[in-house]
């Protein structure tokens, strides 16, 4: 099993910076790719973003430019650094863990299956 644990959501003002962490512990040789999804009240689960094992990464539209994913495997940690932020960015975020990997940049979700997610932080942008 692996155990995801986010930390760094808050209130922030619209045009300000977050950074998210998402620690990692548990069978830590089974996870290759990471990522951050987020929900709004009301609405679905989507992805944000998406890091390979040697750090290939992946940007929904509306994040791209403005967020930034990053991974320490020495540390098993990931972290979303979030600048100019938007009120349609509030929401929960949550860590997710692959056993898949994927290589090489994508323009589109990378297909990959998450099994392992964390219990979310709450991130909210106020106008």
């Amino acid at each position: 099993q692996v155990q995801l644990v986010e930390s760094g959501g808050g209130l922030v003002q619209a045009g300000g910076s977050l950074r998210l962490s998402c620690a990692a512990s548990g069978m830590m040789f089974s996870i290759s790719a990471m990522g951050w999804y987020r929900q709004a009240s009301g609405k679905e689960r989507e992805l944000v973003a998406t890091i390979s094992s040697r750090g290939s990464t992946y940007y929904e539209d509306s994040v791209r430019g403005r967020f930034t994913i990053s991974r320490d495997n020495a540390k098993n940690t990931v972290a979303l650094q979030m600048s100019s932020l938007k009120t349609e960015d509030t929401g929960m975020y949550y860590c997710a863990a692959s056993t898949a990997d994927y290589s090489g940049t994508y323009n589109y979700p990378p297909p990959l299956p998450f099994h392992y997610w964390g219990q979310g932080t709450q991130v909210t942008v106020s106008s």
